[in-house]
């Protein structure tokens, strides 16, 4: 094994997790839409939560960048190995240069989830996982991301379809790898993906299970906590601050008529 082998191998998998690590759906939701979205919802900044607060033109948008962190870690680490090199079958220098793609779209999706940029807070992984898994197998990404969608048009719960979606490119690449020859990387790849994909949903498993998980249309509450308004003598029913000020004024001008 070469230094320059070492050395091209780790920056594809940091260059990946930096990829990764750009917030998309924070940067495109304050420049497009002037809002937040970890401040509504879920608190996080992935496709979905974009589009409950910022509508489906930026969610769109989203979705592309994002998925483009997975698929962009896979080509620039084929660029930076491509078979300029050649190694003995077995060794760990041929196992490096075989995984180097799917490493890297892993550390991408690494970086979406645990950002550098945001202090390690970040979405859940999915389109990045999606993305990285076209540009490594298309047909595999196209199967599984067919489940997906079936899952969320019949449920409109993204949550339970993100994870059936991520399960089943898993069970896909399984006999393709064992019968059909397909790299093994890709099934190392859906493997961690998914078990990932799982991991960042477990507030969403916990809800739905509870039968209290958000679908699709519906409104994405604040998470940052809202300044109660101050109790005036007599307002019960009213607590808008329009109305609030109108009685505040009221009051004010009987006093001075007094």
């Amino acid at each position: 094994m070469t230094i320059a082998i070492l050395i091209k191998f780790l920056a594809a998998i940091v260059a990946g997790y930096l990829i990764g690590s750009i917030p998309f759906g924070v940067l495109v939701g304050k420049r497009l839409a002037k809002v937040d979205p970890r401040s509504f919802g879920s608190g996080k900044m992935g496709t979905t939560n974009v589009l409950r607060v910022a509508g489906k033109k930026v969610a769109a948008l989203v979705l592309i960048l994002d998925m483009f962190k997975g698929a962009g870690a896979v080509v620039l680490a084929w660029l930076l190995l491509r078979g300029e090199y050649h190694a003995e079958i077995g060794t760990l220098t041929w196992y490096m240069l075989r995984s180097a793609s799917a490493l890297a779209a892993l550390a991408a999706i690494a970086g979406h989830i645990w950002p550098i940029f945001l202090k390690f807070k970040g979405g859940r992984g999915v389109a990045t996982f999606y993305g990285g898994m076209f540009a490594l197998c298309p047909p595999v990404a196209f199967l599984s991301g067919q489940v997906f969608l079936l899952g969320a048009s019949a449920t409109r719960l993204v949550s339970l379809a993100s994870i059936a979606g991520a399960i089943a490119t898993y069970l896909i690449l399984i006999p393709l790898t064992i019968f059909s020859g397909f790299p093994w990387e890709n099934l190392l790849y859906g493997l961690v993906g998914s078990l990932a994909l799982i991991m960042t949903h477990r507030d969403n498993i916990v809800r739905l299970m509870n039968g209290k998980e958000r679908k699709l249309g519906d409104q994405a509450e604040t998470t940052t906590p809202v300044p109660a308004l101050p109790s005036i003598p007599g307002l019960r029913h009213s607590h808008t601050p329009v109305r609030v000020g109108l009685i505040q004024l009221k009051l004010s001008r009987q006093n001075l008529h007094r």
